[in-house]
C-alpha cells in the first residue's frame, strides 16, 4: 500500500525536489502552497503523513497544526519543516502537536526515512486506541466495542471503521476508502457499498442511534451524540 503524503510547502523548488525524489511506486503525493489550502486538503482527504512547512502564506504551520489537533481532532502524523532551529521553536511545534521536526536545509534521504517511520508507526498502532462517541477500537488487539458491547467485524469492515475513526469527525471519501482497502486495484463491483452495509449491520443495527452517515456524492463519516 502506498504511503499517502500531503506536502504543505510554499517554496516551489523544495516542493518539486520532494516530488522528484520520492518514488511514485511507494508514495502518493499531493501539494498545497499556502496554509488555508493545506488545511482544506488535510481535512477533506485521508493521509498517512502531513509534511508541513512552518512559514506559510495565509496561515502559518503552527496555527495550522493547532487547528488540526485542537479543533478537528485530527491525529495524522505531522512532520514539520522549518528554517528555525532554536529549541523554543521546536518546543512550540511539539506543544501544538507536531510529531517530528526537520530543519532546512535537509537531506531528501532523511525526509524519506522520517516519513516512512511516521507512516509505519501510525499503521501499526501509534495511536492504538481510536474513539468516537461510545465506540472504542483497540488496534493492537483488533477489538471493537460500542457502549461496552463487543462488535464482531470482518477484515474489510474493520478497516473501514479504522479509517472513519481516524478521520472523525470529518468525511472520508469513497475514493479514499477504496484506496485504503484495495490500494490501486479496487474491485470492479460495488464492493465498498456491500462492506459498509456489513459494518452498519454490526455497529448500528443493535443500537438505537446509527453512527455511520452517508454524505451523498462524497463518502461517509461517523456522527456522535451528546
Amino acid at each position: 500500500m502506498k504511503i499517502r503524503v500531503l506536502v504543505i510547502e510554499d517554496h516551489p523548488t523544495i516542493a518539486q525536489n520532494i516530488a522528484d525524489f520520492l518514488d511514485e511506486d511507494r508514495f502518493e503525493l499531493d501539494f498545497a502552497r499556502d496554509g488555508l489550502g493545506g488545511l482544506h486538503l488535510a481535512l477533506t482527504q485521508s493521509w498517512d503523513v502531513i509534511v508541513l512547512d512552518l512559514m506559510l502564506p495565509g496561515m502559518d504551520g503552527i496555527t495550522l497544526c493547532s487547528r488540526l489537533r485542537q479543533e478537528a481532532k485530527d491525529t495524522t502524523p505531522i512532520l514539520m519543516l522549518t528554517a528555525r532551529d532554536t529549541l523554543d521553536d521546536k518546543l512550540e511545534g511539539f506543544r501544538v502537536g507536531t510529531d517530528d521536526y526537520l530543519t532546512k536545509p535537509f537531506a531528501l534521504e532523511e525526509l524519506e526515512v522520517r516519513i516512512a517511520a511516521l507512516a509505519q508507526r501510525q499503521r501499526q498502532g501509534g495511536h492504538d486506541e481510536l474513539r468516537a462517541g461510545d465506540v472504542v477500537l483497540h488496534q493492537g488487539r483488533r477489538e471493537v466495542r460500542r457502549a461496552g458491547q463487543a462488535v464482531e467485524l470482518g477484515p474489510t469492515a474493520y478497516q473501514i471503521l479504522v479509517e472513519l475513526l481516524r478521520a472523525h469527525p470529518n468525511v472520508v471519501s469513497r475514493q479514499d476508502l477504496e484506496r485504503a482497502i484495495w490500494d490501486d486495484e479496487p474491485p470492479l463491483s460495488d464492493a465498498l457499498r456491500v462492506h459498509v452495509a456489513s459494518l452498519r449491520k454490526a455497529l448500528d443495527k443493535p443500537f438505537d442511534m446509527p453512527m455511520i452517515e452517508t454524505i451523498h456524492g462524497v463518502g461517509f463519516r461517523l456522527r456522535t451524540f451528546s
